[in-house]
C-alpha cells in the first residue's frame, strides 16, 4: 500500500499571551501504510478545547487533540475498514494509530445524533461535567449551584445535570446572547459577567442563601470572590482556569484560605481520565437524558481543516457557543 497524503498543524512558535495564527503552521504529510496491529485513519471531526493552550506542546510538534475518524485501512483483526473510532491523533487529516489506542464511537441511542457528539456532550467535555459535578460537588436537591464559563462545552452540561438533580442553578457567561442561551438550557439565573458590575454584590443579590456547589471553569479573582460567598461545607470542582491561560505571567488573586477554612470548603481538581472505568455509566445516563429532552446540546461547527486555528482562537475570544467542532 502506498503512502497516504495528508495535512497537519504543528506549533510554529510557542504561545506567548493571546493565541495567534502565527502560532500554527500547516504542513503536508505522507502517512505510511499501517504495520501489523495498526490502522490508518481519516479524520471526520476534530475537537478544539482550551486545555490545548497549556498542554505543553513544543515548537515543531503536532497539536494534540481527539478526533472522530474513519478507518480506511486496517491490520488489526478486531477493527474493520469503515469503522468509526475515536483517536488522540491531534490536528491531522490522516494518521496511523495502534488498534489498541483507538476506541469505537459509542452506539448512540438515536441514529439521528451527529457522530461529533462523541467529542462533545457524549465525549470528554460531557463526561468532565458529569463526574466533576456529581463526584466532586455532590449536589443535593434544593441546593444552589454556581457555574462559571457556563456557556462553554463543559459548563452548559454542568448546569443541566444540576437541574436534573433538583438544584437551583446560576450561570455566568460573557455576552447577552450567551445569557439567553443559558436561560434556554434551563438555568434559573444567568448573568453577563462583563456588564454585571461588582461580582460580590451580584452574588449576594442572586444567591442570598449562599452557594453550596461551585463548578469552576475560569479561576482568577472571579473564583476567589465566589469562595467567599459559599455556605459551610460547600464543595468546589476546579475544572479549569481559562481566565489565565493567555497571561504571560502567573496572575495574582485574593487569598482564599480564610474562606476555605471558615466555611470548611472542599475543593477538588478534575481530570476526566481518572474516571475511564466509569465512562459507560456517564454515557448511559446522558444518552437517556438527551432522549428524554432533559439534556440539550449545541455545537459550534467550523467547516474545513484549514480553519482549525481560527476555531481554537475563538475559544478565548468568546465567539463560540457550546462545543467547538471542526468538520473536515
Amino acid at each position: 500500500m502506498a503512502a497516504t497524503a495528508g495535512k497537519r498543524f504543528v506549533l510554529a512558535e510557542a504561545f506567548d499571551g493571546d493565541v495567534k495564527e502565527t502560532n500554527f503552521r500547516l504542513e503536508a504529510t505522507l502517512i505510511p501504510a499501517p504495520n501489523e496491529g495498526e490502522v490508518l485513519l481519516e479524520a471526520l471531526y476534530l475537537t478544539v478545547d482550551p486545555y490545548m493552550r497549556v498542554w505543553g506542546v513544543q515548537e515543531g510538534e503536532p497539536m494534540v487533540g481527539e478526533q472522530v475518524a474513519k478507518v480506511i485501512a486496517s491490520r488489526d483483526n478486531n477493527i474493520a475498514v469503515g469503522s468509526l473510532v475515536q483517536a488522540q491523533s491531534g490536528w491531522t487529516t490522516h494518521s496511523v494509530a495502534k488498534g489498541s489506542d483507538v476506541t469505537p464511537v459509542p452506539t448512540f441511542s438515536s441514529p439521528d445524533w451527529p457522530k461529533s457528539l462523541a467529542l462533545g456532550v457524549l465525549g470528554m467535555p460531557g463526561k468532565t461535567a458529569y463526574f466533576g459535578l456529581l463526584d466532586s460537588c455532590r449536589p443535593k436537591a434544593g441546593e444552589t449551584v454556581v457555574v462559571s464559563g457556563a456557556a462553554g462545552a463543559v459548563g452548559g452540561v454542568v448546569g443541566q445535570i444540576a437541574k436534573i438533580k433538583g438544584c437551583r442553578v446560576i450561570g455566568f457567561a460573557g455576552s447577552d446572547k450567551k445569557v439567553q442561551y443559558l436561560k434556554d438550557l434551563g438555568y434559573d439565573v444567568a448573568i453577563n459577567y462583563k456588564t454585571m458590575g461588582d461580582l460580590d454584590m451580584t452574588l449576594k443579590k442572586a444567591v442570598p442563601e449562599g452557594i453550596d456547589c461551585y463548578y469552576d471553569n475560569v479561576g482568577g479573582e472571579f473564583s476567589s470572590t465566589v469562595l467567599y460567598n459559599m455556605n459551610v461545607r460547600g464543595r468546589v470542582c476546579v475544572c479549569g482556569s481559562i481566565s489565565a491561560y493567555n497571561e504571560k505571567e502567573r496572575p495574582k488573586a485574593s487569598i482564599v484560605q480564610p474562606a476555605i477554612n471558615r466555611q470548611r470548603l472542599t475543593m477538588q481538581g478534575m481530570m476526566v481520565y481518572d474516571y475511564t472505568d466509569r465512562f459507560p455509566e456517564a454515557l448511559k445516563d446522558m444518552m437517556q437524558w438527551i432522549q428524554e429532552g432533559k439534556l440539550k446540546y449545541r455545537e459550534h461547527v467550523t467547516n474545513g481543516f484549514e480553519n482549525t486555528p481560527k476555531a481554537f482562537m475563538e475559544l478565548f475570544s468568546g465567539d463560540n457557543f457550546g462545543k467547538a467542532i471542526i468538520k473536515i
